[in-house]
């Protein structure tokens, strides 16, 4: 390498990340100032990159805390589809519901931190509507496909409404007791659901 190379060499941290770093940058950053406080020129600053770097990984601050959710949305598809075709329909979405938020207990930021974030701060409650519907389709587009039906007809639109309310009171019951454990909710959720359709006699 040259005398001139090396005065030609970009001089700091190179313009390159992960969406891990980002994801512990913001978090850290909405920590200390609050979500509404933090701007993507504060993260890019603690990540070391420039803003327009950034943009690179994540379209705008609020799609932070979701992280890198088409690639999740992805592998619950896949875990839907890997199902057996001759589990009843109901318990193939359940367990599916159930392993899509399985997420190890050392993550950082942790589970419950980017939940609590997303549920309880009302710019990311607006924005989390395209998530949500995202997510829905992907558990009516499977219904329809074990159906015979289209996704859009009555029962794997339902199927989806109701796994989404489902798992939005778990993380509701969850949040509020730091002891319960996320997984165990969702089932109990699940359980008390088919109680309520189908009452003991």
């Amino acid at each position: 390498m040259t005398e001139q190379d090396v005065r030609r060499r970009p001089r700091g941290r190179p313009e390159a990340t992960s969406h891990a770093e980002i994801e512990q940058a913001a978090f850290e950053l909405f920590s200390e100032h609050g979500f509404e406080r933090t701007t993507l020129d504060a993260i890019a600053e603690r990540v070391g990159v420039g803003r327009r770097t950034l943009f690179r990984y994540y379209q705008s601050k609020n799609d932070i805390p979701w992280g890198q959710f088409d690639q999740t949305l992805a592998g619950f598809r896949a875990l839907m589809d890997s199902q057996p075709a001759d589990l009843p329909l109901c318990d193939a979405v359940h367990r599916s519901v159930i392993e899509f938020n399985r997420f190890p207990a050392d993550a950082s930021p942790s589970h419950r931190d980017r939940m609590r974030l997303i549920l309880a701060t009302p710019e990311l409650r607006a924005h989390s509507v395209h998530q949500y519907a995202a997510w829905r389709a992907a558990i009516a587009e499977y219904v329809a496909r074990r159906t015979r039906q289209q996704p859009s007809d009555l029962t794997p639109r339902m199927v989806g409404q109701v796994s989404l309310a489902l798992a939005l009171t778990a993380y509701d019951v969850w949040l509020e007791d730091e002891s319960a454990d996320l997984l165990t909710v969702l089932d109990q959720g699940m359980r008390a659901l088919m109680s309520y359709l189908h009452p003991a006699t």
